[in-house]
């Protein structure tokens, strides 16, 4: 029987390099990206398949799409991403800052979502975007980083589209928790291994009736 494929988009570090040490330590086979080819070698090194992936680079994404034409992915999930100015209050962003973040989370998904779907499909696995609770608006109680909120909350409406679409995959949100990464600090709740582990455990578990779902990185559902 051949080893099940995951697919992690943005794995370079954190939360992506995690699920990519744990599903290889399962005797999964891992496709990799990465956007710098510097960061391939440690995930060379745990018998991963190394992508180069820049989402704000249309080509690459085309060039991914057809590395991947003939694949069946298991899992897909994609997971990079950017936070952008440390708003507190609601401040207008630079244009340049708009274009960074929203290109990154928005735009990158737009390219990548319908090249992985029917990969997805055809498996009949799971399709996960790393999302966040800061998305949600009826969870909403503070406007902290108010354009990666906005950026969020955008992309679990492209993740209920891609719900939409891709029959037999299963597609769901994810709140990967407050995690101890470059973007979370320090000072966050959650160790990247419990984070990881806990999507794993959530995607291994979903059921047909879940998608197009918000989830916690522990399997509660969270509202949009």
């Amino acid at each position: 029987m051949s080893a099940q494929t995951a697919l992690i988009i943005g794995a370079s570090r954190g939360i992506g390099f995690e699920l990519a040490r744990q599903y290889r330590a399962e005797g999964w086979r891992v496709l990799a990206s990465v956007r710098r080819p510097v960061d391939a070698a440690a995930l060379e090194m745990l018998g991963c398949i190394v992508l180069q992936l820049d989402l704000n680079d249309a080509a690459q994404c085309v060039a991914l799409g057809e590395r991947l034409a003939t694949e069946q992915l298991d899992i897909a999930l994609l997971n990079a991403g950017v936070y952008g100015p440390l708003t507190g209050a609601p401040e207008t962003p630079s244009s340049h800052e708009f274009d960074a973040v929203m290109h990154a989370n928005v735009l990158g998904a737009m390219r990548v979502l319908p090249l992985l779907g029917p990969l997805v499909a055809s498996a009949g696995g799971r399709l996960a975007v790393t999302s966040s609770s800061m998305g949600s608006i009826s969870l909403r109680t503070n406007t902290n980083g108010w354009l990666y909120r906005a950026s969020k909350a955008a992309l679990n409406s492209l993740l209920v589209d891609a719900s939409l679409s891709y029959a037999p995959a299963i597609c769901v949100a994810l709140h990967p928790g407050w995690v101890r990464t470059a973007m979370g600090g320090d000072g966050a709740d959650l160790d990247v291994v419990e984070s990881a582990a806990g999507i794993r455990a959530t995607l291994a578990g979903l059921r047909a009736t879940d998608n197009g779902h918000f989830f916690n990185y522990n399997g509660a559902p969270l509202s949009w």
